[in-house]
This record gives structure tokens, C-alpha cells and sequence, in this order.
């Protein structure tokens, strides 16, 4: 479907840009060879005609139905080829948030010769027409999706163009280098090298670690779009359910005395520090023989080892073997170099002035000063806001410039990791002395896999996957 739709752009397309209904009004979008007459037979203005209008201008004008009966009164902006969010003949018409007004204006441009859009299909010609490379029109969806500032920062540095300047620069030089070596092969008879070898290993180097250090950016960007991953572990009754709702300011997980509450994982979303987290309530680790139970406790073990930080609650009030037994379990499933470790003294509320801070620390001293250790009370929300900072420190360190590219699409990923793998078969190749045509052929591969990223060499079911999952109207 998308193959025949976007091979011509001789049809003109139509959609709302907002959601009827929602506010005061509602932007319907159009775009194509036709866009400006469709909507001149749609919106009467009293002087100068919609088709008329020069680019860059806004109209007030009436909606008419087929009996002459006005519809809204509306507002046309209207912009020219090739200035204009798709390159095309375009105008966006305001009218007034009513579903009914919205689904009649829209009848009648389909009716004047327009059609309804299909998802992304304004970004898509977009593309097309050389308004935007592939990863800054994946970055128009981030930019409306993005539920944090850090994560708006990272999308609108993609739609600028500084991840795809990035790119560019790789493969400028890695395409030099390719150049020269086919040059060889024209020349193979007489021995000659085009390509200095010291300056070609390294500059493959050079490129190797850019390409490494954007694909390990993943780790970070993909929590930055999702959510950093926070599992909360502890035995039954330790309090996890109640540092979430206390954290979420909401009753979302349930509390109760009896042990084994929580039998599978209850994830929720917050915004600290301009950084999105999503906690995940985990059910009570314990041996249990309980089948549900226990399916639910293997579930926790897996967040613990999937999360970015791990929240470990201990209950002050419980015996210190227990605290000391769940802490090293804890701590033997955590890989310190991915991992944060929060240990948390949870219930001091319980204990008062009568809180012996030498005890706990005791009970954790063991472990080198890997963790952070807090004191809190989830019931009072006592050191909630100290445990908030923490949270939002550790991802200080990668945090710390959001305007560096960031990689946050697995697709990206994929595609680097496959660069620099061709890139390390150059670097062996070379190594080893072979010939230019099997370094030439890996480097290709490697310039392929960089230019499916901005849809320099992106097959046309790929863009048909990818536009597909954006809203009607972007």
C-alpha cells in the first residue's frame, strides 16, 4: 500500500493536525499538487481568493456546505512549494474544536479532491522532497511523544540535524577511503596504492570508536525515551508497594499485611529532575511454595537484573539476618558496572528516636560502598525527596550534555552495531594485508548500514514500517 501511495505525489492529501474536541480549535492539514484549490473551493473568502493568496499568509474566511448553509468560519494559512513543512503546495485551515465542524470540512475537501492522509504520510513526503533526512522525521514522532524535557532536549537535537551531522561526517571520510581503494582495482596491474594504509587504519580507528561510542549511547537514550528502569526489591512487607504509591503520590499498587501481596510487577511512570523514571513494584522476594507466588518472585529477579537502578528495601524493624541475607542476594544478581544500588532502611518512622543509624549501616557494611544508603519512611515520606535527588544523580554522568547525539532508537542501534562490526572486518583485513576489493567491500557495507539511518539506501517497506506507526495529520 505505502510502495504505490508515496512512488508519485500527483494526489493531494488531507487530515486534522490536532484532536477534534480537545481545545478551542482544531488545525485541518493539506498538502499536494492540488492543495491550494481544494481548499479555495472549500473557503469562501470575501476579497482576495484563497488561490490567489500569496505564500506565507493567513486568510479569514466561510465554510459553505453544498445548500449554502455556513459551516464555521475559518482561518487559512497557506504556504508554497517548496517552503513548507512537506515541500508541497500546503495549507492548514483553523476552525472551531467541533468534531461535527472538523468532520464536515474534511468531507468536503475530500469531496472538492482531496483524500484522508494515511499515518506519517505528511512526514513521509517530507522526506521524500528533501525537507528532512530519515532520523529527523523519526525524530518529529520523539518530539510528540517525549514525556520529559530531557527527553524532548535529545528528540529536538535529532530534528535539528545534530545526530544526522554526525553521520554525515563518518561517512564523508568513509567514503573517501572507499573511493580510493575501487580506484586501486582500476589499477591493480601496476601495483599502486591510492589509500595510504597508516592514515587508512587510523582514520578506521577514529571512525570505529565514533560509531561505538553513538551505538553505546543506546543504554542511556532508549531509558531516556522509556523511562530509566527502576526495580523495587525487598522481602513480603518491606514496603515497596508503599514507596511507590508514596512516590507516585497515588494509591496505584495495593498494600496489605499479608505477606505475598504482590504477585507479579506493577510499573508506573515519574518525572525527576526533567528525566522520566518508571518504577517497578516487584513482588516480595522469599521461598515460597506458593506457584503463583513464585512465578511472580522469578519475574522480580528479572527486573532487578533489567533496571538501571535498583531500589533494595530493608525493614529496620525486621531481624538483621533476614536484611543481611536479602542484601547479599541482592547484591550477588547486580552488575555494579551497568547498575546503581540504592540500599533503603525503610520504616524508621517505626523506630523513632530510638533509631540506631551504627546498626544499619552494619547490616550493609560489607559491600565496599557500592550502594547509596538512604533512611525512609514510605508511609510518612520521610527522605522521599533526598531519595529523589539520588535518583536523579545517578544519571548525572550521562546526562550531563543533552545536546550530544544520543541514540534512542533501536533501529539506529542495530545499524551501528552492524557498521562497526563491517568496520572491524576492515580493520582485520587491513591487518592481514588483503586486497583493496575485500576492503572496499566491507567499507560499502559499513557505508550501507550508516545510510539506512538517514534514508540514504532505506528499502521502501522500511519507510512504510516506520511511517506507519505515526499519528494521522504528522
Amino acid at each position: 500500500m505505502f510502495k504505490n501511495m508515496f512512488s508519485s505525489f500527483e494526489d493531494t492529501i488531507v487530515a486534522p493536525a490536532t484532536v477534534p474536541g480537545t481545545g478551542a480549535i482544531t488545525v485541518i492539514r493539506v498538502s499536494g499538487p492540488e492543495a491550494i484549490a481544494v481548499t479555495g473551493k472549500v473557503v469562501k473568502c470575501k476579497s482576495k481568493s484563497i488561490e490567489s493568496s500569496d505564500a506565507n499568509t493567513i486568510r479569514y474566511g466561510f465554510v459553505y456546505d453544498e445548500s449554502g448553509y455556513a459551516v464555521d468560519e475559518v482561518l487559512v494559512s497557506v504556504f508554497r512549494s517548496p517552503s513548507s513543512y512537506t515541500g508541497e503546495d500546503s495549507t492548514e485551515i483553523s476552525c472551531h474544536a467541533s468534531s461535527y465542524v472538523a468532520s464536515e470540512i474534511l468531507r468536503l475537501l475530500c469531496g472538492a479532491g482531496a483524500r484522508m492522509a494515511e499515518p506519517g504520510e505528511f512526514t513521509r513526503r517530507a522526506f521524500v522532497n528533501g525537507k528532512m533526512d530519515l532520523a529527523q522525521a523519526e525524530a518529529v514522532a520523539d518530539v510528540i511523544s517525549s514525556s520529559s524535557s530531557a527527553s524532548l532536549r535529545v528528540a529536538m537535537n535529532q530534528l535539528r540535524g545534530g545526530y544526522s551531522s554526525e553521520l554525515r561526517s563518518i561517512r564523508s571520510s568513509l567514503v573517501e577511503l572507499t573511493s580510493l581503494l575501487e580506484l586501486e582495482l582500476d589499477f591493480s596491474e601496476e601495483d599502486v596504492e591510492f589509500a595510504d594504509r597508516s592514515r587508512l587504519s587510523s582514520l578506521l580507528d577514529e571512525v570505529i570508536g565514533h560509531v561505538s561510542s553513538l551505538a553505546s549511547s543506546f543504554r542511556f537514550g532508549n531509558a531516556l525515551r522509556n523511562g530509566v528502569p527502576v526495580a523495587i526489591v525487598g522481602a513480603p512487607n518491606s514496603g515497596k508497594s508503599t514507596l511507590l504509591n508514596s512516590l507516585l503520590g497515588d494509591d496505584r499498587a495495593i498494600v496489605s499485611d499479608v505477606p505475598g501481596t504482590t504477585r507479579d510487577t506493577v510499573e508506573e511512570t515519574m518525572v525527576v529532575d526533567g528525566i522520566l523514571f518508571r518504577f517497578i513494584d516487584t513482588a516480595g522476594l522469599r521461598s515460597s511454595s506458593d506457584e503463583v507466588e513464585k512465578i511472580g518472585i522469578l519475574r522480580s529477579y528479572k527486573k532487578l537484573s533489567e533496571a538501571s537502578v535498583v531500589l533494595a528495601l530493608l525493614d529496620c524493624t525486621a531481624p538483621e539476618e533476614e536484611n543481611e541475607t536479602l542484601i547479599s542476594d541482592v547484591v550477588s544478581r547486580i552488575d555494579f558496572s551497568a547498575q546503581k544500588l540504592v540500599v533503603l532502611f525503610n520504616k524508621v518512622d517505626i523506630l523513632g528516636s530510638n533509631i540506631n543509624v551504627t546498626l544499619l549501616n552494619k547490616e550493609v557494611s560489607l559491600f565496599d560502598n557500592k550502594y547509596i544508603r538512604l533512611y525512609i519512611s514510605g508511609k510518612t515520606g520521610f527522605g522521599l525527596s533526598d531519595l529523589k535527588k539520588e535518583l536523579a544523580l545517578t544519571q548525572k554522568d550521562l546526562s550531563s550534555d543533552f545536546d550530544h547525539a544520543i541514540v534512542t532508537n533501536s533501529r539506529h542501534f542495530e545499524a551501528l552495531n552492524s557498521a562497526a562490526s563491517a568496520l572491524g572486518r576492515v580493520k582485520s583485513s587491513l591487518s592481514s594485508g588483503l586486497t583493496p576489493d575485500l576492503l572496499a567491500e566491507d567499507l560499502r557495507e559499513a557505508l550501507h548500514y550508516l545510510g539506512t539511518i538517514t534514508g540514504e539506501v532505506t528499502p521502501d517497506e522500511v519507510l512504510g514500517e516506520i511511517f506507519g506507526r505515526f499519528c494521522i495529520g504528522k
